[in-house]
């Protein structure tokens, strides 16, 4: 029976070490989760790639303007693998980096996975606006137009950045006060009218022959207009090249 007794004790000193190793352990897995990939990463590596992209954006086409880069959040639940290799990132949509845009941030290590980052790009530029309101068939003059920064991301119709771009052009339909004229907005504006006196300008490679006509219908620069020579009386169609000025080819 004593040496029964004793046999245990000795085994309880042995097991109690072991005991103490096992705990150690099960601690060292708690406190050592699997390494993961979280959305603040994720964001990060897409945010620093368009503010890469839209840079060299905006150097290659020249644009003057600011820009702001928006990041959508993501679901803070989101959990991805971690990747043994740099994070990569590709715009996916649209082609240029502006507006709504979204990238793929993914790896490309030993397990492959990739997830989609949407952020909103904006580029604010000097855009043409309308000072006051004005009428359709309207010619636009400097009081009535002004230049306004805008985000032109949201201008889908187009825009114009120089003041001369509209100058000179007719409306197409009324505009409001601080409007963003478009391309659609403007038409060339009369320069020529029915029944205006006009020089006629007939000329090849080496002669170049002016005489007097007569305007026999309205155009604006570059249209083509019935004009009666009033010298011959003949009717003939010529070019408007500038007001009282038009154009024929010999």
């Amino acid at each position: 029976m004593k040496i029964a007794l004793s046999f245990l004790r000795r085994l309880s000193r042995l097991a109690q070490p072991l005991a103490c190793v096992a705990v150690l352990h099960s601690i060292s897995s708690q406190a050592a989760p699997t390494p993961q990939t979280l959305p603040d990463q994720l964001i990060g590596t897409a945010q620093a790639f368009l503010e890469a992209t839209v840079a060299d954006y905006l150097q290659r086409s020249a644009i003057a303007g600011r820009h702001e880069i928006d990041m959508n959040r993501l679901d803070p639940r989101l959990r991805m693998p971690f990747c043994d290799q740099p994070l990569y990132a590709s715009l996916e949509n649209p082609p240029q980096p502006i507006g709504r845009v979204t990238v793929r941030v993914g790896c490309s290590g030993r397990s492959p996975w990739s997830v989609f980052v949407p952020a909103q790009v904006r580029l604010y530029r000097d855009v043409v606006a309308v000072a006051r309101p004005l009428a359709r068939s309207s010619t636009i003059g400097f009081a009535d137009i002004r230049l306004a920064e805008r985000d032109v991301g949201q201008l889908s119709q187009g825009y114009l950045t120089e003041l001369d771009q509209a100058l000179g052009y007719k409306l197409t339909r009324p505009v409001t006060a601080d409007q963003i004229l478009t391309p659609n907005h403007l038409e060339r504006a009369d320069v020529v009218s029915k029944g205006d006196q006009v020089v006629i300008s007939a000329r090849n490679s080496g002669l170049n022959v002016r005489m007097p006509g007569e305007a026999l219908s309205n155009g604006a620069p570059g249209e083509q207009i019935r004009v009666r020579n009033l010298g011959s009386q003949r009717i003939i169609k010529a070019r408007i090249s500038g007001p009282g000025q038009v154009e024929v080819d010999l």
